[in-house]
């Protein structure tokens, strides 16, 4: 985990995550227009199938440290080699079966988390156990992996002059 503490407001931590979430279905629905060439970001390249991946492993991640943070277990270190790599799969076509498939695992994924973070109170979010950042501190860093889907962007431009 970073050294570097996510900014919180006053925001629902929950609508924080599940509209990250959001965006990144509507931007996924512009992605069957993908060319296949990957997208440099920063120091790193991206593809639909890398945006996808790393927003639903980044949720997967944390939701396995919240939870056993409050089971009052030692969270597992993640050993995900997370955008640091792009693999031979992140380079296939994204096609309206993918966009089928990342609906149907970010979909859950957010009713996940909205239901977690629902059913705490503000002091769990806040006095969150264990050792880490705060609940609602991970939301809104959580907030930050629209990051991913917003390197690959809007495509729908790419299909508007055919």
């Amino acid at each position: 985990m970073s050294d570097n503490v996510p900014t919180t407001d006053d925001r629902d931590p929950a609508l924080v995550v599940t509209s990250m979430i959001d965006r990144v279905l509507d931007l996924a629905a512009t992605w069957t227009a993908w060319d296949g060439r990957p997208l440099p970001s920063d120091d790193r390249i991206y593809t639909p199938h890398k945006a996808i991946r790393r927003v639903a492993d980044h949720l997967v991640d944390h939701l396995a440290e919240m939870e056993a943070r409050l089971a009052g277990h030692p969270a597992l270190p993640d050993r995900w080699h997370a955008s640091q790599i792009t693999t031979p799969a992140d380079l296939a076509p994204f096609t309206d079966q993918d966009l089928d498939e990342a609906r149907s695992r970010l979909t859950r994924l957010r009713q996940m988390w909205a239901d977690r973070l629902g059913a705490l109170t503000p002091d769990q979010l806040d006095r969150s156990p264990g050792t880490g950042w705060t609940f609602r501190q991970l939301a809104f860093h959580l907030g930050g992996s629209v990051y991913y889907a917003d390197s690959v962007g809007d495509l729908s431009a790419a299909t508007a002059g055919q």
